[in-house]
């Protein structure tokens, strides 16, 4: 055993030492990196081509110029169509043939179709057309499709899409600005085989006057994606000198059909270029202010061009920065995201000039040092949690010690590690980014703990207690038969290897803000660490984990709540003020619909109360902590503890979320585009928290996330000696159970850590909605078992087993084939089980075994009572 140890610290050592290789810095600077592509093969350049990407090809399509010189020649329209395209040496340009017609100033949207133009114009008419360009690979030429005409003519509007839904906001019918449009349209691309349905939607247009040249980009805002129409112009009366140049911004929301007014541009970026960046960042990368408007024709060639300031905005705060400097304001050209960068092929520099130079822009993403005195902090913290591993070891003599700690533990012990594990690392970084994007609606969530509590200390408690169970599922077997454990228990541990790679992968998505590690790297940690300790030490080394991590985690947590506070602008009153004015204290949306991003109250009410009655009556995780203490009365205390930490828990971290939402509304340069809603709270922690300090909390995400896998680890091992092993006696002594459970906490860890790395996706909005899912989309079945077994005396096996089929099924189409809110899964699937479980039931013979003490109609007997205050 000795040596083992030495192998584990060495082994420790080398990953800290590799861990802690420095990364080299970045220097700060613009928020955007420029570097240039080839350019158009037109060396003149064009304006307002149709431009976008199909799968590995950039296309540029038409598009007008002045031929030089530019002030004695008129405007040029042209047809031919440009293809970039990666080839051995970099990228070249293809000659991808022409357009129907000459044409410019179309809106353009790339899907994955290929890119579809739509309208524009030529020196005498404006369009109406709308058209896909589809790169045929195979024979490197561009294939043409019509698509529905546009309800009237357009030109110089912009377009996004959604999902499947394009958005063409804007433009002129006309060739005079005068025309300029409050036209708002849509088209869905899933209704393409469908003619009848096939066609534009006119939708409500945006409370403010016409425009033409505006932006129109899409974006998530927190709850949802939105369209966002800024800037553009419009003319007031018959003189140009009645042009007005727009500054202001608009939000649509699809799920709603309605329009919000937001924070205006800090000038007018008419025709310019912009893109959603990141999860909620706006990029303007180009655009006219109108400063020299009616100058042009007087400066002519000393015309300096357009501003060369790129601007971001963030959609959850409202807020605009400047984000750097841009070597070229290319206006009335289209920016497209290609090959994971931002590409802004050609268009206007000045009056009348073009340039062929396309541009790949790529967000930077800026590296701080952690700092000596954090690592130290750090590292210092997790080789404690080893030590307490390594101090455990020898006390474990049999598999009861390793999975029961003997039922010795200290009640308030058990409470914390109950409260430990229910929390993990998600909510340390999922709550406070959930806040952060949204609001407290999911506090009332939490706060559904409490009143779940009763229903575990006074029925599911007696339960475990009376039948002394090791294993949750051991229940199932009396109630119903070995079969209904055996799926059970499989898929409890099926779950909780989920459940551990998903808690790895997004805390290390969270923490690659923070420290210099990787994901990947912070996963390897995290995994490594938790199957060192809990392999050696068993469930005293995670209950006692639990505990110290659990003050950790608090204090961390309120440390960096009161230093958020203190740097809001106007301290706490600026905070409650900002906080007030945008809504973020909304405790209940009141309406019925379950898709809705803005979850209804009834929505986080059902779900909340599934998810814990089956976490706190079906969870091994959590029943095998009612069995390490020595009574049913002290493991009483154990629920109500952790039901009262929840209490200040919720409160602190939603309280997190909103003073991030109120820190970087006054701070909005701080937050830079390439950072994810969930890295908020890490990224707070690493940038303003002072050293040492940052330290401790990145130790408090870090030992969440060990808490919850540590426990996921020894519990699931419990499950599967216990439930698979013992009743076919697979081995002859209790040292052999005790090896057998080491070996499956050391597999189960691996194989856990090696799912995190699988897991590891930048692209997820949001830690909290996806730990949810998981949940439900698991513990429906397994709570619909125990309350069907519970409260009722007919159910049978084969009901049982059926219920849990049908429930299965149906929590696998909310989530595949419907935008039901995942909060409600669980619940959905505990109601499913039950209902189709009790019919199944009633068509089927009833139950043949003795169900003393196994319904809540036979559990308080005489009998029993005097059994349970025996041991209470």
């Amino acid at each position: 055993m000795r040596s083992r140890i030495l192998t584990w610290i060495q082994t420790l050592g080398f990953l800290t030492v590799w861990l802690a290789i420095p990364i080299a810095l970045r220097a700060e600077g613009d928020l955007l990196e420029w570097s240039e592509l080839p350019p158009l093969p037109n060396p003149l350049g064009v304006a307002g081509p149709f431009a976008g990407t199909h799968g590995d090809v950039l296309i540029v399509a038409g598009g007008a110029n002045f031929p030089q010189p530019v002030w004695e020649n008129a405007k040029v329209w042209h047809d031919q169509i440009h293809v970039l395209a990666p080839s051995a040496d970099g990228f070249q340009w293809l000659n991808g043939g022409q357009l129907p017609r000459a044409s410019a100033y179309g809106a353009s949207v790339s899907t994955p179709d290929g890119l579809v133009c739509i309208g524009g114009n030529d020196a005498s008419r404006t369009f109406d057309d709308v058209f896909l360009l589809h790169w045929d690979d195979a024979n490197q030429r561009i294939q043409t499709t019509s698509y529905p005409s546009l309800p009237e003519s357009c030109a110089f509007g912009a377009a996004t899409l959604i999902d499947e839904v394009i958005y063409m906001a804007g433009g002129q019918r006309g060739s005079s600005l005068e025309t300029a449009m409050t036209n708002f349209w849509s088209l869905d691309l899933s209704t393409r085989d469908d003619p009848e349905k096939f066609r534009w939607q006119t939708l409500p247009a945006w409370p403010s006057p016409s425009r033409a040249f505006n932006l129109t980009v899409h974006q998530h805002n927190g709850f949802e994606d939105c369209v966002y129409i800024l800037s553009g112009r419009r003319q007031d009366g018959p003189n140009a000198t009645d042009t007005q140049f727009l500054t202001d911004v608009w939000e649509y929301s699809p799920a709603m059909n309605r329009w919000r007014r937001r924070a205006d541009v800090p000038r007018c970026v008419m025709a310019g270029t912009g893109i959603g960046s990141g999860q909620s960042h706006i990029l303007v990368l180009g655009g006219a202010d109108g400063s020299l408007f009616f100058q042009s024709d007087e400066l002519k060639d000393e015309h300096p061009g357009f501003p060369r300031q790129a601007l971001a905005y963030h959609t959850i705060t409202d807020t605009w920065i400047q984000a750097g400097s841009v070597p070229s304001n290319q206006v009335t050209t289209v920016a497209t995201e290609w090959k994971g960068a931002i590409v802004i092929p050609s268009g206007e520099v000045r009056p009348r000039v073009r340039s062929p130079q396309v541009w790949s822009i790529r967000p930077v993403v800026s590296q701080h040092s952690f700092g000596l005195v954090n690592y130290i902090v750090l590292f210092a913290y997790l080789l404690s949690m080893v030590g307490i591993g390594v101090f455990f070891t020898k006390r474990n003599r049999n598999t009861d010690d390793y999975f029961r700690g003997g039922k010795h533990l200290p009640w308030w012990a058990a409470g914390c590690s109950i409260f430990a594990t229910m929390l993990s690392s998600l909510t340390f970084t999922g709550i406070p980014s959930k806040a952060f994007a949204q609001d407290w609606v999911y506090a009332v969530g939490n706060l559904m703990i409490p009143v779940v509590a009763i229903v575990a200390v006074f029925v599911a408690l007696p339960f475990f207690r009376r039948i002394d169970a090791t294993s949750a599922y051991e229940y199932l077997e009396k109630r119903f038969n070995r079969t209904v454990r055996l799926f059970g228990s499989a898929s409890f541990v099926l779950f909780h290897i989920f459940r551990m790679a998903v808690v790895m992968s997004l805390t290390g998505l969270a923490l690659a803000v923070a420290t210099p590690l990787t994901p990947v790297q912070s996963v390897i940690l995290m995994g490594v660490l938790s199957i060192i300790y809990c392999t050696l030490g068993g469930i005293e080394a995670v209950v006692w984990t639990d505990t110290v991590q659990t003050f950790v985690l608090m204090g961390g947590a309120m440390l960096a709540c009161c230093w958020l506070i203190a740097g809001v602008d106007g301290g706490i009153e600026g905070f409650l003020s900002t906080a007030t004015a945008a809504d973020k204290f909304t405790l209940a949306n009141l309406h019925w619909d379950a898709t809705s991003s803005q979850i209804a109250l009834w929505v986080i009410v059902v779900g909340a109360v599934g998810q814990n009655l089956s976490s706190y009556t079906a969870d091994q995780a959590v029943v095998q902590r009612y069995m390490t203490t020595a009574s049913r009365r002290l493991a009483a205390r154990s629920i109500w503890t952790n039901a009262a930490l929840t209490i200040p828990a919720t409160l602190l971290f939603f309280g997190i979320g909103t003073a991030l939402f109120a820190y970087y509304r006054s701070h909005p340069e701080k937050l830079e585009p390439s950072i994810l809603t969930d890295q908020v709270f890490p990224l707070f922690i690493a940038r303003e928290m002072p050293i040492g300090i940052a330290g401790l909390i990145v130790a408090g995400v870090f030992a969440a996330a060990q808490s919850t896998v540590s426990t996921s680890m020894n519990s699931t091992a419990a499950a599967i000696v216990t439930d698979f092993m013992r009743p076919l006696r697979a081995c002859r002594t209790e040292d052999a159970y005790l090896m057998a459970a080491r070996q499956w906490t050391l597999c189960v860890g691996v194989l856990g850590t090696l799912l995190a790395l699988v897991f590891v996706n930048p692209d997820i909005k949001s830690l909290f909605d996806t730990f949810i899912q998981v949940i439900g989309l698991f513990m429906g079945v397994l709570g619909g078992l125990f309350i069907l077994g519970a409260t009722t005396k007919r159910a049978n096996a084969l009901g049982a087993m059926i219920g849990a089929a049908v429930g299965a099924a149906v929590m696998f189409c909310l989530w595949r084939f419907s935008s039901v809110n995942g909060y409600i899964y669980t619940s959905a699937g505990i109601a499913t089980s039950v209902l189709v479980g009790f019919i199944a039931s009633l068509l089927t013979s009833p139950p043949t075994q003795d169900l003393q003490g196994l319904t809540i109609y036979t559990l308080f007997s005489s009998d029993d009572r005097d059994s349970l205050d025996a041991t209470a």
